[in-house]
């Protein structure tokens, strides 16, 4: 393995220099259309910039994209391979030893400029698979097992034969430096996290509450694991994560920072797009609406205490194979609903204590038959979310229609237990229910 630098730099080269520059405002674009880090740092600072660029320069360059825009287009639809990769003791920055370790999160991105939209499906690091030559284990020993190549199979194999385009790997460092690169980010941690990994030589001490994490406590938020949700717990919190990072990249002085930004992260990255390719996928996602993002879980459960010796997340091959048929457009999968009544949570986030009953007999008389109110929200907001985790994206915009407020979602951050969340904010308070 080379390092980005040296796999792109005759491409570079091949390059005029007012056409490197495009990843400056793209990846602005990007970030807040709605795909945040895990598009836009873990993808676009695939292209090394040009040394010597400034703040200065970067006002100047972003101007220039305005006036030139970009070369390639997106002809096809492509899948990207996301994965974080878990620390390696003692490897070196900069050597293929950091790209060795096990996959501390795995993303699946389905971009299709027919449909105008962009995918993404969360697959939890304990998902249970068959891994040649290791049998039965987690998906997230593929990558140490066989590299890229090998997760790909696995995948494929696993997930209705979905082809793997591309793919995109960054060390745990990576999400560490970005958060530090630009000033930190602003979440609520919902409970004191305490938790010790002396193998990742991860320790982790957070207090409850609203603040603002540097890159060493992002980092601490998003792999903690210790609670009744493990690992998706761990999936939920990345993502809250990545919105808190996106609004941090709508700001000018986060803007005029990025071609730094991008060269800091550069060591922290492995992939095998090219320059071209890196283009056409910002050129498209740059362009469309962020309600055209869609982010779902793969649906499963948690294995038994005595089911196995390791914990495992079992998919549930009809929910997995509904999502892979609507959002990946491969297999045989429904394009919407399931067999068993749609399970529905509703949380109360607003200042109307009744806001989550008066809707729960909302949907009940409208026949909804699995609805259930969960304890309030600790947080207000502003507006009600409904979240669809499982695909139902049709029955949630029913819904919408049913209460007459709140934005659809596609997101894994709802209750576990649902296939969809409402979390009903002060908008409530502007409708006659």
């Amino acid at each position: 393995m080379t390092s980005i630098a040296q796999k792109m730099s005759k491409q570079i080269v091949k390059i005029r220099s007012g056409l490197g520059p495009f990843l400056t405002k793209s990846t602005v674009l990007l970030l807040s259309g709605g795909l945040a880090a895990t598009i836009g740092s873990f993808i676009a600072v695939t292209m090394p910039m040009p040394g010597g660029i400034g703040a200065r320069e970067g006002q100047q360059l972003l101007g220039d994209l305005f006036k030139n825009g970009f070369r390639y287009q997106l002809k096809r639809p492509v899948n990207v391979l996301v994965m974080g990769i878990d620390r390696v003791v003692g490897a070196k920055l900069g050597s293929e030893e950091i790209f060795s370790g096990n996959s501390d999160s795995m993303l699946l991105l389905h971009i299709d400029p027919k449909q105008s939209g962009v995918s993404l499906l969360s697959i939890p690091r304990d998902t249970q698979v068959e891994i040649p030559n290791l049998g039965l284990t987690k998906i997230n020993q593929a990558n140490p097992a066989g590299g890229p190549a090998l997760v790909n199979q696995v995948i494929s194999d696993n997930f209705a034969g979905v082809p793997i385009d591309r793919y995109v790997r960054f060390s745990t460092d990576a999400f560490r430096e970005l958060i530090n690169q630009v000033g930190g980010v602003e979440v609520t941690v919902p409970i004191d996290m305490v938790y010790e990994d002396n193998t990742q030589k991860l320790s982790i001490n957070l207090k409850q509450g609203r603040q603002t994490l540097d890159g060493d406590k992002a980092e601490q938020f998003a792999r903690f694991r210790n609670d009744a949700l493990g690992d998706i717990g761990r999936v939920q919190r990345q993502q809250v994560l990545l919105k808190a990072l996106r609004e941090k990249f709508t700001s000018p002085l986060v803007i005029v920072r990025i071609p730094g930004i991008l060269r800091a992260l550069q060591p922290y990255i492995d992939t095998n797009m090219t320059l071209e390719e890196i283009s056409a996928l910002l050129n498209y996602v740059a362009g469309i609406d962020q309600k055209a993002i869609k982010m779902v879980l793969l649906p499963g459960r948690f294995s038994g205490d005595k089911e196995f010796q390791s914990s495992y997340w079992i998919m549930e091959p009809d929910a997995r194979d509904r999502i892979m048929k609507e959002y990946f457009n491969v297999g045989l999968g429904q394009a919407d609903g399931t067999t068993a009544p749609l399970r529905i949570i509703i949380q109360n986030a607003s200042n109307n204590p009744d806001a989550a009953q008066t809707i729960a007999m909302k949907l009940s008389k409208a026949g909804y038959e699995n609805v259930s109110v969960s304890d309030d929200r600790s947080e207000q907001q502003t507006q009600t979310q409904i979240i669809v985790q499982g695909g139902q994206n049709q029955a949630a915009e029913s819904i919408q229609h049913i209460i007459g407020i709140g934005i659809v979602e596609s997101s894994s951050i709802g209750e576990l237990e649902s296939d969809i969340t409402l979390r009903i904010g002060n908008d409530m308070g502007r409708q006659k229910l």
